[in-house]
């Protein structure tokens, strides 16, 4: 039985898919539900010897991030769930990982989107797949189209 239940949150239509699923086995199990939100790092490459920390694009990252998860609290409100969330930054895969050892998580829900391209597939990966790998716990992606 699912305990403990976290899900990794964007905003997109797949995570708010995720989201309504998420809330569906949390019921089922009584489960305490937190989210996710992960912000890539500020830090852009240039080149392979350096790169450049811009202080203004991560602060609005961070309220972007913090928006996205506060719009996915408030739907669990709205729902009448209580959840807690936190924007975490860093790589998705080790954020997400690292989220659900702290909380000790018995479930990861994350949305995915089939690609239409192997060229976005390619180029985009999955985040879905790749956290199936790693995961320390059980992983249900909810899959829209």
């Amino acid at each position: 039985m699912y305990k403990k239940i976290l899900l990794a949150y964007d905003g997109s239509d797949a995570g708010q898919k995720a989201l309504l699923d998420c809330k569906d086995v949390a019921q089922w199990s009584e489960a305490d539900l937190h989210l996710v939100a992960v912000m890539p790092s500020a830090m852009s490459f240039v080149g392979l010897e350096g790169g450049v920390y811009d202080v203004e694009l991560e602060e609005r990252e961070r309220r972007k991030y913090q928006g996205v998860l506060e719009d996915g609290l408030r739907r669990m409100a709205d729902a009448g769930w209580t959840a807690r969330g936190e924007v975490v930054t860093g790589e998705a895969i080790e954020e997400i990982t690292k989220a659900a050892r702290t909380i000790g998580a018995d479930l990861i829900v994350v949305g995915h989107k089939h690609l239409d391209s192997w060229a976005a597939r390619w180029w985009r990966g999955s985040i879905s797949g790749a956290l199936i790998e790693h995961a320390p716990c059980s992983v249900l992606v909810v899959i829209t189209q």
